[in-house]
């Protein structure tokens, strides 16, 4: 099989062709999938696998035309790259660089992730759950601006925290603030009452949206205590399709799930390792002393019976150079 790697840019894609090996076949730079690029791929071999680094604003328009080709293909989060551009010979960073690391990435990692059907209805709840938040950022820059521009016009003015998330609150401000002298402050205070209202609003469509599609797509989420609409959206939206946490089996076959699959162990094979494994040994006799019969022996350390040698040692100088005499008269040779 080949695994072709492919480093995509907004301009530009290089694609880097490598055997089981994870030797260097070829390599390609054109500005599109359809720039002869699947021409190429098809004069390298007819069993091929497309490794894509995961950028999905990047790759999603390639995967789309290389699904509709009929190819395989499996994505590479960035992290796995790192490896192989390390243990590659040249050094530096580049597009046939980063293509090559891709490819071999995908040789050592069998279970990597590829596209699945439902995921389209998920990334949608991605987009929507993003644009909500950046909705809500928006909301409170315009909401802080809000607040200085109060305190200036009128410093006894009290506006609880929250309440410029509520419409009472911005009719009750609107109002206010119309009955006062029209100058630039007083204008840009309006028309930011005005924007936090219209941004309520949006918020509040899009938490009724993602409301019903978590209900349609995910509706046990919702039953799990402490889980809303929008923790739901995001947790679909971030894991995407459960089936990507199922076996590989339906994983495209790579060159490296091809050598991790263990062979199937037979029955007879088992059986017959445990008639060797308890004919290869005779059973042992009986010891008939207990300390020989031990099997937990402690045995010391050189380094234990160093120390404890020159302890020793210490203590049989201290004691000669305390005695008077010697401990034992020198012996007398005897008169042949």
């Amino acid at each position: 099989m080949i695994v072709i790697g492919v480093d995509v840019h907004k301009q530009s894609l290089t694609a880097v062709a490598v055997d089981e090996a994870g030797r260097m076949l070829d390599e390609r730079t054109v500005a599109g999938a359809k720039d002869g690029l699947l021409a190429w791929a098809s004069s390298l071999g007819e069993e091929r696998l497309w490794a894509l680094e995961d950028c999905r604003q990047l790759t999603r328009a390639l995967e789309r035309e290389l699904l509709a080709a009929g190819e395989e293909l499996v994505r590479v989060p960035p992290k796995l790259m790192a490896p192989e551009r390390r243990a590659g010979r040249p050094r530096g960073k580049s597009d046939p660089i980063d293509a090559l690391a891709v490819a071999r990435a995908a040789l050592r990692e069998p279970r990597l992730d590829h596209p699945r059907p439902g995921e389209e209805r998920l990334r949608e709840l991605k987009l929507l759950v993003d644009h909500r938040d950046d909705l809500i950022d928006e909301r409170r820059r315009a909401q802080q601006r809000l607040r200085w521009h109060l305190h200036d016009l009128d410093p006894t003015l009290a506006v609880p925290l929250g309440a410029l998330d509520r419409a009472v609150w911005l009719d009750r401000l609107g109002r206010r603030l119309a009955r006062l002298e029209q100058t630039a402050q007083t204008r840009i205070a309006r028309e930011l009452v005005g924007r936090c209202r219209g941004l309520t609003r949006t918020i509040l469509e899009l938490d009724r949206e993602l409301q019903a599609a978590a209900t349609q797509t995910a509706p046990a989420l919702l039953a799990l205590p402490g889980c809303g609409a929008v923790s739901a959206a995001k947790l679909l939206g971030e894991i995407g399709p459960i089936e990507r946490f199922d076996s590989d089996a339906q994983s495209p076959a790579t060159p490296a799930s091809r050598r991790s699959k263990p062979a199937p162990a037979s029955n007879d094979a088992i059986g017959s390792t445990a008639a060797a494994t308890a004919s290869s040994t005779a059973p042992c006799t009986g010891s008939r002393s207990r300390r020989a019969a031990s099997t937990h022996l402690r045995v010391p350390t050189w380094s234990a019976s160093r120390t404890r040698a020159r302890a020793d040692a210490r203590r049989s100088a201290v004691s000669n150079a305390s005695s008077p005499a010697p401990s034992t008269p020198p012996s007398r040779r005897s008169p042949s």
